[in-house]
Formats: C-alpha cells, structure tokens, sequence
C-alpha cells in the first residue's frame, strides 16, 4: 500500500511538473523569439556574462543545504529556520560584493551596460534566497501541482513583461525585467500562499550537522557551474560579445527542451528514489525506468530539432539569427545526454556521502579544463564541439560511479538505451531525407512537412518495435489525464 501511494505521487508529480515545464517552454520559448527579433545579438551576448555570475552566486546562496533538507528523513524547524537565515546572508553579501565588481567587468568587456543593469539584475539573489526554503517544503510534500502553478504564472506574467517592453524600445532591460519579475512572482507566491512560522531560531549547530554533504555538493555544483558557463566568458573577450550572444542564444534554445524534460523527471524523482534508497531492487528498477523514458521523450525531440534547424531559425528568428544554426546543431548533441548524465547524477547524491561526487567532479573539470584550452583558440564552433563531447564524457563518468551504488550492468544500461536511440536515428535520417527532396518548397511548408514526417517515424517505429520505453510513455500520458 505505502508503495502505491509512493507511485501514484511520482506519477502524479511527473504529470504536473512535466505539463508546467512543457507550457513554460513554449512561453519561454514564444517570448525568446519575439525579443531576439527586437534586440542585437550583441545584448544577448552581455546577459551571457552576468548569467556566469549570478549562476555562482545562485549555487552558493543554496551551498547544497536544500538537497540535504530534501534527502533527511524529518527535518526540523531549526534546521529549516538555519536555511532561510543562511541563504538570506549569503545572498545580501555576494549582492554587495557583485556590485562593487560590476563595473571593471564593464570596463574588462567594454561593455558600460554592465554596469548599468548590475544593480537590477542582481537582486535576483537576495530575492531567490527566500524562495529556497519554500521550495523544499513543498518538493517534501510532493505538492508538486502547486509548484507548477507559481512556475507557470511567474513565467507567463514575466515573459509578458518582456515582450512589451522589447516592443517598446527597452533592449536588454527587457531580459533583466523578465528575470527578476520571475523570481520575485515565485517569491511573493510561496509565502503568500504558506506563511511559515516558527519558534525555531538559527543555529550554528543545525548547519554544521549538515555541512559535510551540503559542503561537498556545494563544491560540487559550484566547479560545475564555474565550468557550464566560463567558456562565455572567454569567447566575449577573446572574439566578441556579438559572436558570445550567438553561441548564447544556440545554448538557450538548446536547453529549453533538454531543461523542461530533466526538472520535471528531476524534480520528482530525486525525492522518490530517496525514499526508496533502502530497497536495492526498487532502486535500481527505478534509475533504470527513470534512463529510458528519459532517453525516450528527449532523443527524438533532439534529433528532430537538428534535423529542422535551418528552417526553424530562418522562420521564427530571421536572417539575423542565422549564424546561430551551426552552433545549435552541434550543441544539440549535448542534449541527448545531459539530461541521462543528471539522473545518474541523482543516484550518486541518493546513495553516496557526497565524497565520491566530489572526486568525480574534480577529474571532470580537469578533462573539461583540457578541451577548454584547446578549443576556445579555434573559434566558437570548436568550444561548441568540445561542449557537446564533455557532455558525452560526463554522462559516462556518472553512468559508471551510478552502477556502484545499484545493481545495473552495463549491458542493462546499454539496452535501456539502444532502442530509443535507433528510432531517433531513424527519425532524423527520415527527415533529412525527405527535405532534401523539398528545396522548392516554402519554408513554412517545409517546416510543417518535415515536424509531421518526423512524428510519424517515431510513432510507427514504437508501434512496430514496441520498446519497453513506448509502454512507460503511455502511462506517463494516462498520468496526464488521470491526475
């Protein structure tokens, strides 16, 4: 009974979290393409840069608290009270000290508008760190319907914001408005909605009784972050903030579905198969599950995406995006595995203490350190390359440490895999194909071709093969309906 209750809340979780994320992504998405058209590459390109340090400051404001309060049994109100306090400290410091960096930034990238917008944007941090507590409670919970509410109404009412404002003639600060109106929406939501209060007062000790997994997921996630987004940094300064809002701009669209997909199986199955990380058998079942209809739902949507690459960005952004084509075909690539890179992930921060996470990540970054070094030199097709080939080496570091802790044998894991990849190869070859016979065609009518053919591969493949994948997918849409 307790483990049908245990599924019936990952599956109605998965259906809210998976249904937000998809209509944030096409928000996301209607809202990125009507600003690109208004704004220059060129703006793209410095919110690129600030987007390098807010990421590391949003990593040390959580320092892994969060996962922790999330993993523990039954936390108590100290320790939630001990959070909030230290995620509102550290936020107020790293503003301060962002600012007083801001302008020689500016004047490093002879980029004033850094300066300008810094002070704005940067009150995302103060504001997030309000939000971290609530989020946890909530996962906790499993209200995970209530999450994807907030979730979607801050980004409709930001993007909104956004899209009036780039209309009007507000150029970046447009992107700044969206951002901080997303945060500040979520903040003012969770605590109108669960006004926490408690007797509970901050303790030292309550931290420190978390800090050793905190501290090593800290370090963990912050070497991650530094490395994710330091390649922007150096393609602003060693080519230009133009070419940086390219190769910027090919990543954001990349990630939108990639994104969507992992938090919404993330998000909910973290917590999940923290409750199951007694029962080797279960455990194992689950990470194997959670691989393949991963693998399932992102594959073909990577695939399809840089099959129609050309047409998409020449219909929805123009001539003046175009450039971006090439680097967005070869990161899509990364997103064919990234998201099965952070489930295995999960695994790790489940069953480990954190210090084989760390290790890990330590002999990553410095493989990633040697792509860096000789692709950043070579243009940014070459740092978009090297991207896609660490996100390939990431997930099999993690895919291996993962099969430590469970029982899954590599040849599980590579059957788990196979199917959905070879109907996704499939789908794009059958594409391709088919547009290459289409070149007198409108792109509109080229476009919608090829989205229907692409479809139609993938269907009739499942139906014929009939993958283990298909069946999960069709529970998944069940949970859709049912919950």
């Amino acid at each position: 009974m307790k483990e049908q209750r245990l599924e019936s809340k990952v599956a109605g979780g998965v259906a809210w979290s998976f249904s937000e994320k998809f209509l944030t992504m096409v928000i996301q998405m209607a809202v990125s393409i009507i600003v690109a058209r208004q704004l220059m590459p060129d703006d793209f390109g410095i919110m690129a840069i600030m987007t390098f340090f807010t990421s590391i400051a949003l990593t040390i404001v959580d320092s892994g608290f969060s996962q922790t309060l999330i993993r523990k049994a039954s936390p108590t109100d100290e320790e939630y009270r001990s959070v909030l306090y230290f995620n509102i400290v550290v936020s107020i410091i790293l503003y301060l000290l962002f600012i007083a960096v801001a302008r020689p930034v500016a004047m490093l990238y002879d980029a004033p508008a850094i300066a300008t917008i810094a002070p704005v944007l940067f009150l995302v941090l103060p504001i997030n760190a309000f939000c971290v507590v609530q989020t946890v409670m909530f996962t906790r919970e499993f209200r995970f319907a209530l999450l994807s509410k907030i979730v979607f109404l801050a980004s409709l009412i930001s993007g909104v914001v956004a899209v009036v404002m780039a209309l009007m003639g507000c150029g970046i600060w447009s992107l700044v408005a969206q951002r901080l109106l997303m945060m500040g929406i979520k903040a003012i939501a969770f605590w109108s909605i669960r006004r926490w209060r408690s007797d509970a007062r901050f303790s030292l000790a309550a931290l420190r009784g978390m800090a050793p997994f905190s501290l090593r997921l800290l370090a963990t996630d912050l070497i991650a972050s530094v490395y994710n987004n330091v390649a922007q940094l150096f393609i602003g300064k060693m080519h230009t903030t133009t070419a940086l809002g390219y190769f910027s701009q090919a990543q954001k669209l990349k990630d939108l579905p990639v994104t969507s997909t992992m938090q919404a199986v993330q998000g909910v199955t973290y917590p999940a198969l923290s409750k199951l990380a007694d029962d080797d058998v279960r455990f194992t079942e689950g990470y194997r599950r959670i691989l393949m209809l991963t693998a399932y739902l992102i594959f073909p949507v990577m695939a399809g995406l840089i099959a129609i690459a050309p047409d998409m960005f020449m219909l929805l952004l123009g001539d003046k995006w175009m450039p971006t084509v090439p680097y967005f075909e070869i990161l899509a690539l990364a997103g064919l595995v990234y998201p099965l890179s952070v489930v295995s992930y999960n695994i790790l921060k489940v069953r480990s203490d954190g210090r084989v996470i760390l290790r890990l990540e330590v002999i990553k970054r410095i493989i990633m350190t040697l792509i860096l070094l000789y692709t950043i030199p070579r243009g940014v097709e070459a740092v978009a390359w090297g991207t896609s080939a660490m996100a390939l080496i990431d997930f099999v570091i993690n895919a291996c440490a993962a099969m430590r802790y469970t029982t899954l044998s590599t040849i599980a894991l590579l059957r788990t895999l196979a199917m959905p990849l070879l109907l996704s190869a499939l789908l794009y070859l059958g594409v391709v194909y088919l547009n290459s016979h289409l070149v007198d065609f409108t792109t509109p009518l080229r476009l919608c071709l090829s989205i229907a053919v692409g479809v139609a591969i993938y269907v009739a493949g499942s139906l014929i093969f009939r993958p283990e994948a298909f069946g999960g997918a069709i529970k998944l849409i069940q949970s859709f309906r049912n919950k």
